[in-house]
């Protein structure tokens, strides 16, 4: 089979593999949505069979949408948990010292965590290569909306038989990486995106760049190989193995580069973490959360619009002690300001103007959104004392500090799943066996 028939099933795979990542991209949009208050935009069905969002389902019936964001909060506050578990910590172990100085990595990770509470997925790859002048070991978080691997069913990862990302590059950084110094091969490359950068016969973003970029498919696939071991006392054996090749593809399957792993650990450039990954499932910790803040949500929006239609402070103005010189707009302006005078033609005997206040009504909508706001809380598993909230000026250190930790342990699978993340990535790093200069 010829290299480029390879090519185009390995793009095949890959293109198959990042469909099957579809359900977990939208997801993963639904619930970035929520954590950062884009929250009325699930759809629902009207009686005629019409969808609309919630946002136009509250506007239709004469409601104005509220958004009381408690999930961001407790995203930053579960981050800000992280951060101090952290600076608590030992000193690094100096030979990590140098990777994590070069990468910032006590920033990157808290963002991959901010990630990983969202969609359940943390991903970042690993490669040894030159930048800003200078040879290392780089790090970077990976988008789940750019990368793609096969169905994986081990929470450690280890059934990966494919994996990679979609990248948008300018023309002379794809030149640059896949050309060689070739001038030749430079050429050809122009050639490919003049014509197929963005006329690719598909809609899917997996094929297609913005304007102005060209896409480049990364794609590591895990594959059979033959060795020949000399090492027997009498004839050559052929043994048979596994090794990780890397290509890099133009949407129109024409190969840019290919190469066997060139890192001494012998696998792809990635580590990932998929939380829980049970039956290959994934469910992020926000999104135990969701239906309690759209709830919450809808009796903050049913409080205003009660509190908005309901009658009060009606003035009742006997027609015939309306003063001549005052026309009824008057009588309105003057009755909204504080301290108005507002004079009328007293009549013996007839009362005089006053003005009718109705008390709201909550429905007991008060008394329900306390309620949920309290499952909000023990869903999440983060407690006041986590949230820094109703601490008692009386708490002593010690207690509260009790309280904390106890407040952790329903965040502690998460958590050390997440640092079981670092620690491979961290081992990758080493086994990289870069010299950084």
């Amino acid at each position: 089979m010829n290299t480029a028939t390879i090519t185009q099933q390995v793009l095949q795979m890959a293109y198959h593999a990042w469909n099957q990542y579809q359900p977990i991209r939208a997801q993963r949009s639904r619930l970035k949505n929520f954590t950062y208050g884009r929250q009325w935009g699930d759809l629902t069905q009207l009686p005629d069979g019409q969808y609309v969002t919630e946002e136009q389902l509250a506007q239709i019936t004469g409601r104005k949408p509220l958004t009381h964001n408690l999930i961001r909060q407790l995203v930053k506050s579960i981050i800000g948990r992280y951060r101090q578990i952290r600076s608590e910590l030992p000193a690094i172990d100096p030979d990590l010292q140098p990777y994590y100085s070069i990468n910032r990595l006590d920033e990157l990770d808290c963002r991959s965590l901010e990630e990983f509470l969202i969609s359940g997925c943390a991903i970042q790859r690993i490669v040894a290569e030159n930048r800003f002048g200078r040879q290392g070991v780089w790090v970077d978080n990976v988008s789940p909306e750019r990368f793609f691997a096969n169905r994986l069913t081990d929470p450690r990862g280890w059934d990966v038989e494919i994996i990679g990302q979609i990248h948008d590059m300018s023309l002379s950084e794809v030149m640059m990486r896949f050309a060689h110094g070739d001038r030749r091969t430079a050429a050809a490359i122009a050639s490919i995106y003049s014509t197929q950068a963005h006329a690719h016969p598909t809609t899917s973003q997996f094929f297609n760049a913005p304007d102005g970029r060209c896409r480049v498919i990364e794609v590591w696939t895990l594959e059979s190989a033959t060795t020949i071991d000399n090492t027997t006392p009498t004839e050559p054996q052929l043994r048979m193995g596994t090794q990780w090749r890397v290509r890099y593809i133009a949407p129109d399957g024409q190969l840019l580069d290919t190469t066997l792993s060139p890192y001494p650990h012998g696998s792809h450039p990635y580590t990932i973490k998929l939380y829980p990954l049970t039956d290959g499932e994934i469910h992020p910790f926000v999104e135990d959360i969701i239906d309690q803040q759209k709830y919450i949500n809808r009796l903050i929006t049913v409080i205003d619009h009660v509190m908005a239609t309901s009658a009060k402070g009606a003035l009742l103005f006997p027609i015939n002690q309306k003063a001549s010189d005052m026309t009824w707009e008057q009588i309105g302006e003057r009755w909204s300001v504080t301290g108005a005078i507002i004079p009328y033609n007293p009549r013996p005997g007839e009362p005089a103007p006053q003005q009718i206040i109705t008390p709201n009504t909550d429905l007991g909508a008060y008394r329900l959104l306390d309620l949920e706001m309290k499952l909000f809380d023990n869903i999440s598993g983060v407690g006041d004392a986590l949230l820094g909230r109703n601490v008692s000026p009386t708490t002593g250190q010690n207690l509260y500090e009790a309280q904390v930790r106890n407040a952790t342990i329903s965040l502690l699978d998460i958590i050390e799943t997440f640092n079981a993340f670092v620690d491979e990535r961290n081992e990758k790093m080493i086994r990289s066996n870069v010299i950084l200069q």
